[in-house]
């Protein structure tokens, strides 16, 4: 009997109506023979109304208790599911992730995963019974209950299918697939059928909301099919439609090598640049710089250093805007005195637009077509980036839905591939 993995973000379960669908579509699942796991996150907008309680009494709460009450969207929504289920006269069992367990290492609010026990799950699947599992959490190796970061259930659902060995993870959200770029951006954007897990990896990693980065990671590294579907429609739609619906995520020799030169354009407002100038051009200064910076967990993209004159250079970054002010802080609290750099300055009106697409491999002239449509229109590139399957480049923010819109007719992206 197969083992089907279901994921339901926070607009599928965001009210009862939407959670009784939720339950009679997987009971549609299960009448057709399949071993069903649920991983649902919090109903829509109860895990920043929980963080909101938290930030009103304390501007920082502490890590740990902050995991503890975010952890509570997602129990509701399983205690919910179950009794839905339950009332369509389906056997179904809920589980926090500390009961089935899903072990994580001890970072509060962005924990990762080490590893899942799933003998309690695999007991209960044998027995017949549907099982919902909270997503987003997990406990470390004291018992305290962590946090995924936000998009952690996307992550949970990947982990819980790779851990049950499941022949597919399907994400039921509120869109109907994976888009050559954001529809209310590019109204011409088309939903793929396909698309493989490096370039779902980087469109992820790029802007992409769709799905969230670690959740593709865990799907690429353990070879997991997943398949992005919609769950606003008809929960009664005959099910042979709607597992070949959405798109799905597969690995590169499953799809045509002579696929279109790019699968699709991501982009991303949440930028700030930073540049350091006058840093001594010596070994080490790159780590001096962005050490202090990684210590304070904060991720660093896009990095350019300029050609030395004179023994000095200057340094220029990307990180998240919401990173920037602690960014700059850190900089100016220690690296700038500590290596003597002349000024640091930073830009938080800055945004990232990227192409991607395995096309990009045996296809030449993809970069010099991207900054050519982008100088017809005026738009000046601050910073590139580039890798075997995408190329990224950072502009200033007011022009990042035209040359999205630009970059989208460049490439011919609204025909069928």
């Amino acid at each position: 009997m197969a083992l089907i993995v279901h994921k339901y973000g926070g607009t599928s379960m965001g009210s009862i109506e939407r959670i009784r669908n939720v339950a009679k579509r997987v009971a549609k699942w299960h009448d057709a023979g399949y071993q069903i796991v649920v991983v649902p996150s919090a109903m829509s907008g109860e895990t920043n109304r929980i963080i909101g309680l938290a930030k009103e009494i304390s501007e920082h709460p502490d890590p740990r208790e902050l995991d503890v009450i975010a952890a509570t969207g997602e129990q509701v929504s399983v205690g919910l599911l179950a009794i839905a289920l339950h009332a369509i006269g389906k056997q179904a069992v809920s589980y926090a992730g500390w009961q089935v367990a899903i072990k994580t290492d001890g970072s509060h609010t962005k924990a990762r995963i080490n590893s899942i026990d799933d003998i309690k799950v695999k007991r209960d699947l044998e027995i017949g019974k549907i099982v919902i599992i909270t997503g987003f959490q997990g406990v470390n190796e004291h018992g305290d209950i962590t946090t995924l970061g936000r998009g952690g259930s996307d992550t949970s659902a990947v982990a819980v299918a790779a851990a049950l060995n499941a022949q597919e993870c399907l994400i039921f959200t509120d869109v109907d697939g994976v888009y050559t770029t954001d529809p209310r951006v590019v109204s011409e954007a088309r939903r793929l059928n396909t698309v493989t897990f490096e370039e779902m990896l980087e469109m992820a990693s790029l802007g992409s909301k769709v799905l969230q980065i670690r959740s593709v990671e865990f799907a690429g590294n353990y070879r997991m099919p997943t398949r992005v579907l919609s769950s606003l429609t008809d929960p009664l739609i005959p099910l042979k439609i709607e597992a070949n619906s959405g798109t799905l995520i597969s690995f590169e020799e499953d799809t045509h090598m002579e696929q279109a030169n790019i699968t699709g354009i991501a982009f991303s407002r949440d930028e700030a640049k930073i540049t350091v100038f006058g840093v001594p051009d010596r070994p080490g200064i790159a780590y001096q710089i962005l050490g202090p910076v990684a210590d304070a967990n904060i991720e660093v993209d896009m990095i350019i250093q300029n050609q030395s004159v004179e023994g000095k250079t200057d340094f220029t970054f990307t990180v998240s805007r919401h990173d920037y002010t602690k960014a700059m802080q850190v900089l100016a609290n220690g690296v700038q005195q500590h290596i003597m750099t002349t000024d640091i300055i930073g830009n938080a009106k800055v945004s990232k637009v990227s192409v991607i697409g395995v096309g990009m491999r045996s296809h030449v002239g993809i970069a010099s077509q991207m900054f050519r449509t982008l100088s017809e229109e005026g738009i000046n590139i601050q910073m590139i980036s580039t890798s075997e399957i995408k190329i990224s480049v950072l502009i200033d923010e007011k022009y990042m839905e035209l040359a999205v819109r630009a970059l989208h007719k460049a490439f011919d992206m609204e025909s069928p591939a």
